[in-house]
């Protein structure tokens, strides 16, 4: 190809067009990981009380309908208000994805900090597949060591919420999984480019 401004700039699409294929099929592998178990809600009561909420609603309706409600997961009982955030910015499709929600207490409590900051910050809205991506990162910080104490969930929660609160605006999705990935390697956890950390 000529060294001239036709042949730079062709080249120039090209090597992004490849970059953004590689990132395509990036996402498509990492769509095929296997979750973490999700643990069982033994209580009855949070699909009793949630059948009285007009669907979609946010976090704030939510909250309003379940007042003090608690719910056991597990061996220990954890009380909604702690595991979903009184916001707008958040919106529930339907019960189910509530349910689903909860069955991970310390990854939810851990995304209510981040609603609560986005809420709070004067430029911030929370797309749903930037708060998917969020929660996807916080999952494979537990799922690194399911025995410890949550460090690493609590480490990423604490970078989301201080780049929040420092800014007024979102950290990228990308920038969440490096940050993961750099804390992940910090607590001696390899993470390979084929994981959803290894950005």
């Amino acid at each position: 190809m000529a060294d001239d401004k036709r042949g730079r700039d062709k080249q120039g699409h090209d090597a992004e067009r490849r970059q953004r294929e590689r990132e395509l099929r990036t996402e498509l592998e990492r769509r095929e990981e296997s979750e973490p178990a999700i643990e069982e809600v033994s209580d009855d009561a949070l699909t009793s009380e949630l059948g009285a909420v007009s669907f979609p609603a946010t976090g704030e309706e939510i909250l309003a309908a379940l007042g003090e409600q608690s719910v056991r997961i597990g061996e220990d009982r954890y009380a909604i208000e702690s595991l979903l955030a009184r916001s707008r910015l958040e919106r529930f499709e339907s019960p189910a994805v509530v349910r689903v929600r909860v069955r991970r207490p310390r990854v939810a409590a851990a995304m209510k900090r981040i609603v609560e900051a986005a809420d709070s910050a004067s430029d911030a809205d929370l797309p749903e597949k930037r708060r998917d991506a969020y929660e996807k990162s916080l999952r494979a910080m537990r799922a690194l060591d399911p025995t410890d104490e949550d460090s690493g969930v609590r480490a990423l929660t604490d970078w989301i919420v201080d780049h929040i609160e420092e800014t007024g605006s979102l950290p990228s999705s990308r920038d969440v999984r490096r940050e993961g990935a750099e804390l992940a390697r910090e607590y001696g956890y390899d993470v390979g480019n084929d994981e959803w950390l290894g950005v």
